[in-house]
């Protein structure tokens, strides 16, 4: 089952598809453009991989590591399907990262990775943006970097562990204004979904609502303000977000 958060008339709702449209939790059926995208779950720890697909470290001419590169982002980077994310004055470098995203929905602990599926709740689509200007290196990111506001959409769906029946084979792919810029596979992932619950509930618990950003194939390019890009996964759907320059943030 798919299933949205959506702020509209003054609450928040449960939101499912309804052909092009959307149908709530009451029954009412609204326009998706009438609706304020929230991310689909109430968001708790988020944990970001980075260099997880041996391609795209190829692309940055980093070698591959010993173990995940794992970095925590905090609640303000998130943004929901449709949602508009800022591009600083005067930076050379900001791209996406289009990732499976894996949702906890069973406290995991010393999880062996044979049971580790067995405690994720869904999935959903995140763009996870980076400006390369900010960051120190690969083994430390920057705050800047990743903790941005706005600067990680989630959406637009949630969509149970059981609808989607094998992770290891999900095509990603970007788009920006319409041209196709990024495709991969999950298969492709150098620390697969499994390990990494196995990795993550070695030394800490992971809780319900916990996210795992499992990180982005090779094809970044630099986008602009007013650039439109849309991350599509298999089963997930298509998660649109559009670049604006301070000037629309209130900043000059």
């Amino acid at each position: 089952m798919m299933r949205a958060r959506v702020a509209y008339s003054g609450a928040i709702h449960e939101a499912y598809p309804c052909g092009e449209l959307l149908r709530l939790a009451d029954g009412r059926i609204v326009r998706e453009e009438d609706v304020v995208w929230l991310a689909p779950i109430e968001v708790g720890t988020i944990f970001a991989l980075g260099l997880n697909y041996a391609e795209h470290a190829k692309e940055l001419q980093f070698s591959k590591q010993e173990e995940p590169l794992v970095f925590l982002k905090g609640p303000g980077t998130v943004l929901g399907h449709r949602g508009v994310t800022r591009r600083p004055a005067g930076v050379t470098f900001m791209h996406y990262e289009c990732e499976l995203a894996v949702v906890i929905g069973r406290t995991a602990r010393n999880v062996r990775r044979a049971q580790a599926m067995e405690h994720v709740a869904g999935y959903t689509i995140a763009n996870d943006y980076a400006i390369r200007d900010y960051l120190e290196n690969y083994y430390r990111p920057n705050l800047r970097v990743k903790n941005r506001d706005g600067s990680t959409v989630l959406g637009p769906w949630f969509v149970e562990a059981a609808d989607i029946p094998d992770v290891a084979n999900l095509q990603l792919r970007t788009f920006v204004n319409g041209t196709l810029h990024q495709r991969g596979n999950t298969r492709d992932l150098v620390t697969d979904v499994p390990t990494l619950i196995e990795y993550l509930s070695g030394f800490m618990t992971l809780s319900p609502g916990d996210v795992i950003l499992t990180g982005t194939p090779e094809g970044v390019i630099n986008v602009d303000a007013g650039d439109q890009v849309v991350c599509e996964i298999d089963g997930l759907g298509r998660l649109v977000n559009d670049i604006a320059s301070d000037a629309v943030f209130g900043r000059v």
